[in-house]
This record gives structure tokens, sequence and C-alpha cells, in this order.
């Protein structure tokens, strides 16, 4: 049985065009849910707004929405004022440019999309939208409303059909500068970097996403299978603490190596550390300072 289109609509680029289905990539409907339940009766429990002030229930027709512009002061607008200015959906997506596949970095990455076509007339044009975007190796990038918001797409070649990124804006990507601020500016080199390069080496692989688990999905199932069936419930697994080892006595073992430690029998030898030159942000404008000086 074929998924329900969570949108339909028109693909369109230039003059061409064909119309097109929206299916949901990525869902959690399949995890196990959890409903918030009445301990003494069993009843599922529902939520109420209540005022923060008074503990009053508030009732829906009289919620509105409201921007708060400083402490417990807000600009109130009623539900016809933000509909107004809700963008108008004309059921199109359109094509604006196409780029290289990987030119747009993954951060910028929302949620993705099967598209395909939405009828078996609009097939052709969809073939040829395809197929253009598969043997030039390139991506298109496109607009369109989507779930009454303004929307930018990746459409990307994918088998039989396309799939359709929803890309995050600009202001919704914090800047990596915020988060990287500290690190400093190390340069790692002999025997140190020629072990982790080997480390990566010998761990090439391929994704394979039939390999990774979702540990707590399925530790989830063995709990509710467990109490439905009266069984044990199963006992957490705390992990165990490792001691803090030598960086190059870590980084040997990771390789095969055989530490210095258990190749002496006893004292481990000692193993003169990679040169590294550090070099912080907070050095190099103490530095600039003592110049200006």
């Amino acid at each position: 049985m074929a998924p329900r289109a969570q949108w339909k609509g028109f693909l369109k680029v230039g003059q061409l065009g064909c119309n097109v289905a929206l299916y949901t990539a990525a869902s959690e409907a399949e995890r196990i849910a959890l409903h918030t339940l009445n301990r003494d009766t069993g009843h599922r429990v529902r939520r109420i707004f209540v005022d923060a002030e008074t503990d009053k229930p508030v009732e829906r027709e009289d919620q509105v929405k409201g921007y708060e512009i400083d402490k417990d002061q807000y600009v109130i607008f009623e539900p016809d004022e933000i509909q107004a200015v809700m963008p108008v959906s004309d059921k199109t997506i359109r094509i604006e440019a196409f780029i290289e596949c990987g030119a747009i970095d993954s951060v910028y990455f929302d949620k993705p999309y099967y598209l395909a076509p939405a009828s078996k007339a609009a097939a052709e044009a969809f073939f040829l939208i395809r197929e253009g975007l598969k043997k030039d190796g390139v991506a298109a990038i496109a607009e369109t409303v989507l779930f009454r918001r303004v929307r930018t797409l990746l459409i990307r070649a994918h088998g039989p059909g396309l799939i359709a990124t929803m890309l995050n804006y600009k202001y919704e990507v914090r800047s990596a500068d915020d988060a990287f601020d500290e690190i400093p500016d190390l340069k790692i080199k002999g025997e140190m970097l020629d072990l982790a390069e080997h480390i990566i080496d010998t761990k090439r692989g391929k994704f394979n996403p039939k390999e990774f688990d979702d540990r707590y999905e399925a530790a989830l199932a063995d709990l509710v299978k467990a109490k439905m069936a009266g069984k044990p419930l199963p006992k957490k697994k705390v992990p165990v603490a490792t001691n803090v080892v030598d960086l190059m006595d870590a980084l040997r073992q990771s390789a095969g190596k055989t530490p210095a430690k258990a190749r002496a029998g006893g004292k481990a030898k000692a193993v003169p550390k990679a040169k590294t030159k550090v070099k912080t942000k907070a050095k190099t404008k103490a530095k600039t300072r003592g110049k200006a000086a």
C-alpha cells in the first residue's frame, strides 16, 4: 500500500513542470510511545492551559498570541492578524538555480522528503527533470510554501525519484565560531599523527544504517515485553569507568601496537612526547598588545 502524501503540488523549472507528491522520508511514528496516565485511575491525562498568575484554566477562545517586548509586557495579536501575514500558497515548487551537490554545508539540512510524480501523466516531465539532475551531477535550489511557511528546498536525484531536503535559514543556524572559540591551535607531528592516520586507514568503511541500532528504543521494547509478560525487569547496565591513560599508549593500543609498559614486562619506558605547538587566541592577542606597546 502506497504511503499517504504529505503534500501535493507542482514542480516547475522555467516552463517545464509536472504534478508531484511529497512524502515523509524520516518519521518518528514507529517509535514506542509512552502516554502520561493518572496513577490512581489509569486514565490518560490531558494538558490544560492555566493563567500563570491566577492558576485558573483559560479556554481556547480566550487564548491569544503575544510577543514579549519587556518583562511581562506583550504585544498581543488576534488570530486574524497573524493569518493575514501568512504566505499564500499556489502549490508550486519553483526551482531557482542549480548547484553542485556538495555546495551546501550539511548544517543547513533540516528534514528530508521524497518527491514523486503525482500521476502517470506527470511521469515524463518528472523523468526529464530527474535525469537532468543526475546526468549533470547537480542539485536544485527551490522555494515553495509548505506547512504555512516559505521554505527553501534542496532537490537531488535519488533512485527513480527525487529527495527534497528542507533547509534551515541563515538566522536559524548558529555560528560555529561561538562553539569553537576556545579550541587551542595545536600543531601535532611525528608518531602521534602517524598513529592517528593509521587508525583512520584501518577503520575505513561504508555507512550501513542496518548496523546502527537505537539502543534506548530496543531497551524500551524489552521493558514493555517483560512488563506485559510479568517477567523480571531488565537491570540497568552501568558503564565501567576506565582509567586515564597516556595519549601515546592509547593511540598505540587503538592501532594494534603493544604499549611500552607491556613490552617492558613491567615499568614502562619513558616515551618521548610528540612535539606540539600550542597557540591560543588569548596568547596571540597578548603578543599583539606587547608589540603595540
